[in-house]
């Protein structure tokens, strides 16, 4: 039997996916001190765990002893079909935003409580930005959240400010008040924008990729330098999010 756990009836699947849950985008490699800790695993457990993790192909070991996920994993993540029709519709659109602006193209997802960033197009000349694939982002505080937020139910809402609306920066709407009314006119616009939120230095204008039925399936996002910047190009990711909604059906 393994080793006691915080949880001692967990199973052997729970514990598996525990340890694969200790890795994020803040945490791409990690000791197997910090994964049993991450995890709440004894190390013993941990140990036996990353062992099987890694003869399956789950994670690898990297030279300083490290480990992080595997190929395998990444193998079965691009076989989600939500996921890969998306992209795969997206793409050529984000590219065409690039090419147009040179500045951050964003495509998210609702996971949860949060905007997963399941692809992303950047360069050296584009402003700095935490996001990376795979990276989730505040619902309240980022253009794509808005667009998501926006046209989702509003038990999402309830959810969302029930939690805490955290400040991030002297601009962040924390009061649920004030975000109830920004979303009214994302609602009515079809577009949403974050003026430094998030991250003094950055803006962002974002659309919400919609279903025919009205209810949001993703949200596309240009992170740029300037307000003047975002209110350009508001029309530009709107068409395109448009564009996006009518490829994948």
């Amino acid at each position: 039997m393994a080793g006691r756990t915080k949880n001692p009836g967990q199973s052997v699947s729970r514990r598996l996916l525990a340890v694969l849950d200790s890795f994020d985008v803040a945490h791409p490699a990690l000791t197997l001190t910090e994964i049993a800790r991450r995890s709440g695993l004894p190390v013993s457990t941990a140990r036996r765990l990353i062992t099987e993790l890694r003869e399956w192909g789950g994670l690898e070991r990297l030279d300083d002893g490290r480990y992080r996920i595997g190929m395998r994993l990444w193998t079965i993540g691009t076989l989600a079909p939500q996921q890969r029709g998306l992209r795969a519709a997206a793409l050529p659109y984000m590219h065409d935003l690039y090419q147009a602006t040179q500045e951050n193209i964003q495509l998210t997802v609702l996971d949860g409580t949060s905007a997963l960033c399941i692809e992303k197009i950047s360069s050296a000349r584009a402003v700095p930005t935490l996001t990376q694939i795979g990276g989730r982002l505040p619902l309240h505080a980022t253009g794509v959240g808005k667009a998501i937020l926006a046209f989702s139910g509003p038990e999402l809402l309830a959810e969302v400010a029930a939690a805490g609306l955290p400040r991030m920066t002297p601009n962040t709407i924390t009061r649920p008040g004030v975000l109830a009314a920004a979303l009214a006119e994302v609602r009515a616009t079809g577009v949403a924008y974050s003026f430094e939120e998030m991250t003094l230095g950055a803006v962002s204008v974002a659309a919400p990729i919609l279903r025919l039925d009205g209810s949001v399936r993703a949200a596309l996002g240009i992170v740029a330098h300037s307000r003047a910047a975002v209110d350009r190009l508001a029309p530009a990711v709107r068409t395109a999010a448009l564009g996006i909604a009518r490829s994948v059906g």
